[in-house]
Parts: C-alpha cells; structure tokens; sequence
C-alpha cells in the first residue's frame, strides 16, 4: 500500500491507503526511520509517495488534532476489510468520542450491549490500526486510570495527546484540571 510520513507535535507520524481509504496511521516511534520502517512491516514496502488530494486532507487535519485544536476526524473514510465485525464496532463507537473527551472500556462495551466485553473492547483498541482517526487515545480504564496503550511510547505517548487535546480524565473537576497531564499531582 502507498504511504506517507508527515511531521506533528507529538513527532514523525505515517499514513498508508487504499483506493477504499486510509487503511492505517502509525503513531511515532523512537526515530523517523523506525516511524518507515514499522509501516513497511505493517502495510508492505510499496515507496513513499505523495498522497491523493483525500488522504492530504486528513493528514492535514491529524496535525491541527495534534496542534490542540478540536478537529472531528469522522470525515476520514477508512479501509476496514479484513477487520473482524467487532473490532469495527469498537472502533465505530470510538470515532464518536470527540476531542478533549474520553470514555472507559466499560462504557464502549456498554454501548455495544454488555459491560462483559469491556476485555475485549480492550483488545480491540489494542490493534487499532487507525491511531488518531479512532482515537483509542481518549479510552479510558475505570475509575480515570489511564489504562493500556500499545503505541510507541506506551502510556506517555498516550498521556501527551489527552494533554494536546486538554482531555480530562476525571468525570470531576480538579484543581489542577488546566495542568497539562503530565505535570499533574499523583493523587
């Protein structure tokens, strides 16, 4: 598949597609070189190029995301063939979660019928090949912990785009709520 690697706040990102649309985003990893490298294993070794006019536009707007502003990326069409039925859900349900907000595992399974499938909502997120455009970012393990995430820079990586997008993790207001997240207290 085409693909391209294009510059945000939070580093070197990628995106490959489809004629169907984007078939995958690949958050940063430790050097633009691992960001090419990771896609070519994800996606295959067809050569960078330069996206069509579509796949540009949401480049465009996975960097203003990225830049704090709050950008809906639910335009983006994606490539999910192969994906199986409900880890499509897991993802649909995602999509709705606008930026600066968060939701848990509990409450996607719920919204998919059974609080019992919060593990599996997990796992879902987990190989969530469209980073950003589904924001597993913004889900949430019980109680506001942070929970999982998969991406380079694991849980960091996941704490700086709730930050960008000044995501609040707690149903209730904090004292230090206009603090970036990471530069919170632990309480």
């Amino acid at each position: 598949m085409p693909f391209t690697l294009f510059d945000t706040q939070i580093g070197a990102c990628g995106i490959a597609w489809s004629d169907r649309g984007v078939s995958g985003v690949q958050l940063p990893e430790t050097s633009t070189d691992a960001t090419r490298a990771r896609l070519i294993r994800r996606w295959g070794d067809e050569a960078e190029t330069e996206p069509p006019l579509q796949i540009a536009m949401v480049i465009e707007a996975i960097k203003s995301l990225m830049s704090g502003a709050p950008v809906d990326l639910t335009f983006a069409e994606l490539d999910m063939e192969g994906l199986e039925p409900f880890a499509r859900q897991v993802y649909e349900q995602a999509r709705r979660i606008p930026p600066g907000e968060t939701r848990t595992y509990g409450q996607i399974a719920m919204a998919l019928g059974d609080k019992g499938l919060s593990r599996r909502v997990g796992q879902a997120l987990g190989r969530n090949p469209f980073a950003i455009i589904v924001p597993c970012h913004r889900v949430l393990a019980a109680g506001g912990k942070i929970g999982g995430f998969s991406a380079g820079g694991g849980v960091a990586t996941k704490l700086r785009m709730l930050s960008i997008e000044r995501a609040r993790t707690d149903p209730a207001p904090g004292l230090f709520d206009d603090l970036p997240l990471m530069a919170r207290p632990k309480t």
